[in-house]
Formats: structure tokens, C-alpha cells, sequence
């Protein structure tokens, strides 16, 4: 009787493993997922990195700080998967126009717009009198360890800012006044106080310190070792903040989240041994897309030795060039005039519908559904390379974004 049970027991087993393997999706393979660190890390940088995918994740109360104006309560809100973020999501970026100059609005509630707030407190809308308005989607996160890891001297000898060689493309660097935190940590800006800006849409932040603080602050109301001033609507009045003691998380907390985005790993290509891919790729060189979307980086020295002397494919130069009338959101920011935007990063593009719900959102702002729409909307300094694609064969049409969506 027993030997009858256990063998019922084990033929139970194989059918419900067997079940399972069929219902359920097996390990996704390292070309199919973000969220991983990079190879070569220590153990001791190993813990570091969980500690900041932990953090990454951590969704913030309002007991621990959060707000009292926010947009999400977690950095994993806006980038799902350590993706591309979804409209959903969108961050407003506003301010008027003056006889002298720009104005952020920054005595009421710019450069940001905060739409949520805690319980009993207002959210923000625009303010009246503003001009302009940015809505932004957020950049995938993962390989910006090593775009951070580029001297800036790498970025500079792709700048062309008087197109000195008459193609049409006069990508140029956004120079940056960092925060005073800069200055307590010593870090290096040049003899005028800038340094070149690499992140964000318009190349404003130029670490990714710097982008992780303000985001805590700007996304999550979070205030920070490195900025201790809390969000408030104007319109309630100033100080009216939430009641948790600031700073809200030390040094340590963005120090860790900074590691985390340091070691995240770069998209791994898909299918680049297809002929389509392959022609693809040969196409996307004629149309003279790399002149501004430059495929191959290497690294300079880095603390993280898995960062040093790196050879990687990002397709971007980070630097700004003007795309025209047709993505111009009037709104600038440093060097960046309304109508210039950094050359984004096209790796993981082929990934961006995962982390967005199953359709791609592509452009700054998510407008373009499919990459088709997304090349047709260049303008500026891209037109030549559009005009281009127009002339393609719909057959060459499908084997770019082939290629495109191999990176």
C-alpha cells in the first residue's frame, strides 16, 4: 500500500512539473532582460548593487517623506523594468517667456511640474501666465554607468558646434553650472565652474549624482543630503512641506542608488547576424544616422574596474543638435535652445514595447507609436538623413527598423 502511494505521489509530481512548465514562461534570456549588473563585479560591489535595486524599487510614504507634491513614489514608477518609461508617466517641464529671457517660474512650483500629492495637501497645476511646456517621458536606465564612464573629452571630439565640415550636423556639448554640492565634494568642473552635461533630454545633468538627486527631489519629493529644500505648492504658501524632519535620506541612500545606475548592464543586441539586420545596419550607415547616433564608445579609467577602458555601442554622441520645428518644445535649458535635444542612446530600443506595456512610445514625449513615425518627425539637422529615408524602398524601410530594433 504504501509503495502504491508513493509511486501515485511521484506520478502526482511529474504532472503538475510538467503542467507548470508549460504554463509558465521559462528564464528570459540575457537578451531579453535589463535589470541585471554588469559582468565583473566584486562581491562587495555585488551587495552594493541589490542594496541599490532594493532602493530603486522602494515605494516612499508619506511618513518617510514623500512629497508633499510628487509625480511617483518610486523610481521603478516612471521606469518600469529599469525601461523606457510610458506616457502615463509623463514629466511636465514649464516656464514663460520674457523680454529677458527665460524664466523657470521657479517661485511657483518650476521647473517641474508636481501633479500628486500626499493626503490633504494640493497638487500643483500649471501656473498661470506660464508660455511654454516640456512633457518628457523617461529614458531606459540600464548602460548609464558607462556613458558616465566617458571622458569628457570623448564627448567633445565629436562636437562640430560651427559645422566645420559642411555635412549639416553641428552637434554641440551643453555646458552645465553644477550644483553647489559639487563644490563640497570636489568634484571637478573646468577653470569657469561647467562641465559638460550627458543626461537628460537636453543634457542638463552632468552625472549621474547630479540626476539621481534631483529626480529624488523633483519626481518623489524626497529631499537629500545633497538638497535639503522640500517641494511645496505655492499656492498653500511656503514651508508648508510634509512633516518628516529634512533631509529625508542620508548620502548613504543616494550613494547606493548612484551605484546601482553605475552598474547596470547595456542592452544585449538581438538577431544581429539576420541579413535584414545586417543590411539594416548598412543602411542606417548611408543615411548618415551615425553621425549623430555614433555606435561605438570606449570608457576612460574608472574606480569600478568593470567600467575601465570599455569598448560599447550606445548610438548617441550626447550632444545637442538642433531638430527642428517639428520636436522643438520651446523650452531650454542650459545651452539647449527650445528646438536642440541630446542625441538619445538607441540601445534597448528593440525592448523599449516590454517596459511599455506592449506598445512603443519613442521620441521625447512618447508621440511616435512606431519607429516609422519616430525618423519622420527629424527634422533640422537630421533632414538630409530623412529625405533620405523617404527615397528608401519599402523593403530597405523594413530592414532599418530591423536593424533598429536589434540594438
Amino acid at each position: 500500500m504504501k509503495k502504491n502511494t508513493v509511486f501515485l505521489t511521484l506520478f502526482l509530481l511529474i504532472v503538475v512539473v510538467a503542467a507548470c512548465n508549460k504554463i509558465l514562461p521559462g528564464a528570459p534570456s540575457a537578451s531579453e532582460t535589463i535589470a541585471e549588473p554588469i559582468e565583473g563585479l566584486t562581491d562587495a560591489q555585488m551587495f552594493m548593487f541589490m542594496q541599490g535595486d532594493e532602493l530603486f524599487d522602494h515605494v516612499y510614504t508619506a511618513e518617510e517623506g514623500l512629497g508633499p507634491i510628487f509625480i511617483q513614489q518610486a523610481c521603478s514608477g516612471c521606469h518600469v523594468g529599469d525601461g523606457k518609461g510610458h506616457p502615463l508617466n509623463t514629466v511636465t517641464r514649464f516656464g514663460k517667456e520674457t523680454m529677458s529671457g527665460f524664466d523657470y517660474m521657479l517661485d511657483q512650483g518650476g521647473p517641474q511640474l508636481q501633479q500628486r500629492s500626499i493626503n490633504g495637501y494640493l497638487a500643483e497645476t500649471l501656473p498661470v501666465g506660464y508660455t511654454h511646456s516640456s512633457d518628457r517621458i523617461a529614458p531606459i536606465v540600464i548602460g548609464m554607468g558607462l556613458l558616465a564612464a566617458l571622458h569628457d573629452n570623448t564627448i567633445l571630439a565629436m562636437a562640430d558646434p560651427f559645422d566645420s565640415n559642411g555635412d549639416g550636423i553641428s552637434g554641440r556639448a551643453n555646458y552645465i553650472q553644477p550644483p553647489n554640492y559639487f563644490k563640497a565634494l570636489n568634484i571637478h568642473t573646468d577653470s569657469s565652474g561647467y562641465r559638460v552635461g550627458r543626461f537628460g533630454k537636453k543634457a542638463s545633468k552632468v552625472s549621474l549624482l547630479h540626476q539621481v538627486v534631483f529626480a529624488l527631489k523633483e519626481d518623489i519629493g524626497i529631499t537629500s543630503d545633497y538638497d535639503t529644500e522640500d517641494l511645496y505648492n505655492y499656492l498653500v504658501g511656503v514651508n508648508t512641506g510634509d512633516l518628516s524632519p529634512d533631509p529625508e535620506v542620508g548620502a548613504a541612500i543616494v550613494d547606493r542608488l548612484v551605484f546601482y545606475m553605475r552598474t547596470l548592464k547595456a542592452p544585449t543586441r538581438r538577431n544581429e547576424s539576420d541579413p535584414d539586420v545586417v543590411a539594416g545596419e548598412q543602411i542606417f550607415g548611408n543615411l548618415q544616422c551615425v553621425k549623430c547616433h555614433a555606435p561605438t564608445l570606449t570608457t576612460d579609467d574608472s574606480d569600478i574596474s568593470a567600467l575601465s577602458q570599455i569598448t560599447f555601442h550606445p548610438y548617441t554622441d550626447l550632444l545637442l543638435h538642433d531638430m527642428g520645428a517639428l520636436l522643438a518644445d520651446g523650452y531650454p535649458e542650459g545651452n539647449a535652445s527650445g528646438s536642440e535635444w541630446r542625441t538619445p542612446p538607441l540601445w534597448g530600443l528593440g525592448l523599449a514595447e516590454d517596459s511599455q506595456g506592449g506598445t512603443g512610445f519613442y521620441l521625447h514625449d512618447g508621440r511616435a507609436t512606431t519607429l516609422k513615425q519616430a525618423i519622420s518627425l527629424h527634422g533640422g539637422e537630421a533632414m538630409n538623413a530623412v529625405n533620405a529615408y523617404f527615397l528608401l524602398t519599402e523593403a530597405e524601410k523594413e530592414q532599418l527598423i530591423k536593424f533598429l530594433k536589434s540594438l
